[in-house]
């Protein structure tokens, strides 16, 4: 296998983990004022994601970082035609790490509503962009022949883009939702297991609408199958979760964001941003990617750290696997 189809696959993996992880603390803080009615209820949500939000978001520094060390020219192009979705998703992630950090400083209820309401922002509008801007990868955007970014801002909200932004959005709500009832005890926990499996079938509808029309624009038979395997995974968790099985529910949810996002990378492959005036200007893993010396430097260096990396937050994730409770969420 080629370097830069490595890289290709590594680049994936760092997105489906970001996906995955920061999927949940996304539909937690979406969730935030809607489950949980009181302070101590909304202390108890945030407690959930507590320990490992800021981990998270580890995976979108590390996936922009290689990106931009493996491919450049996608980087470059990614950023300068998606600059105004990225600032906001960047500005929206600043808001609330602030909000998350700063809402028990101040034993004001006021405050902490003000708080609670970046928290909820800060995370719809990243789950709603990042939809987005994957719907417009996949579809394709005007690029040029030297592979600049020739569209503008409303070329970017095709229903197919907005169809991707419901279904990103939706899907991690229901994601969140599972979370939360795996997390928590008592009316908290059930209110939660009620509203995933809502969420859950909308997102069961969106998802099978947006895959299926994603293989139609840009697919093959494996990505179609992965696209299947996404959509049973998520009627698998729904399933666990109407039977009170929270765990399982979760996986279920989990493996369906896995199958989902490696579906869109295999239907991409070998391009990673095509052109939508002219597939020969598409950028590819070839004409976007370093140097050779450059990708085995940084092949030697991820298998390294990486490792190292998805150790430590494997034990966070066990050291705090117990479940909150209301009465004594701190």
């Amino acid at each position: 296998m080629e370097l830069t189809t490595v890289w290709f696959v590594i680049i994936a993996g760092l997105w489906i983990g970001y996906f995955v992880l920061e999927g949940f603390d996304f539909g937690v803080g979406i969730l935030l004022r809607v489950l949980g009615r009181d302070e101590p209820e909304r202390r108890a949500v945030i407690t959930t994601i507590g320990p490992v939000w800021d981990g998270n978001e580890v995976w979108l520094i590390v996936a922009g970082a290689m990106t931009f060390a493996a491919f450049p020219e996608w980087y470059a192009t990614l950023f300068s035609g998606f600059y105004l979705p990225l600032f906001v998703i960047l500005v929206a992630l600043i808001l609330r790490g602030v909000a998350l950090e700063y809402r028990g400083k101040r034993d004001d209820l006021v405050w902490r509503s003000r708080m609670d309401w970046l928290i909820t922002i800060g995370s719809m509008l990243p789950a709603v962009l990042w939809g987005l801007i994957f719907a417009n990868l996949v579809r394709g955007v005007p690029l040029d022949t030297s592979h600049e970014f020739v569209g503008s801002l409303g070329s970017l909200f095709s229903p197919f883009a907005l169809l991707g932004a419901a279904t990103v959005t939706v899907l991690f709500v229901a994601h969140g939702a599972i979370f939360l009832a795996l997390k928590t005890t008592g009316e908290l926990r059930r209110r939660a297991n009620r509203l995933a499996s809502l969420c859950g079938l909308a997102a069961a509808v969106l998802a099978v609408g947006f895959l299926g029309w994603a293989q139609g624009i840009r697919g093959d038979a494996v990505s179609v199958v992965v696209a299947g395997l996404a959509a049973v995974a998520l009627l698998a968790g729904l399933v666990a979760n109407k039977r009170g099985r929270e765990g399982w529910a979760f996986v279920g949810t989990a493996v369906a964001v896995v199958f989902a996002v490696a579906s869109l990378f295999l239907a991409l492959f070998p391009m990673v941003m095509p052109s939508s005036l002219d597939s020969a200007w598409s950028l590819t893993t070839t004409n976007a990617a370093s140097t050779a010396y450059t990708l085995k430097l940084l092949t030697v260096i991820a298998a390294i750290f990486t490792p190292l990396v998805m150790l430590y937050q494997g034990w966070t994730y066990w050291v705090f696997r117990q479940r909150i409770t209301v009465e004594v969420a701190p």
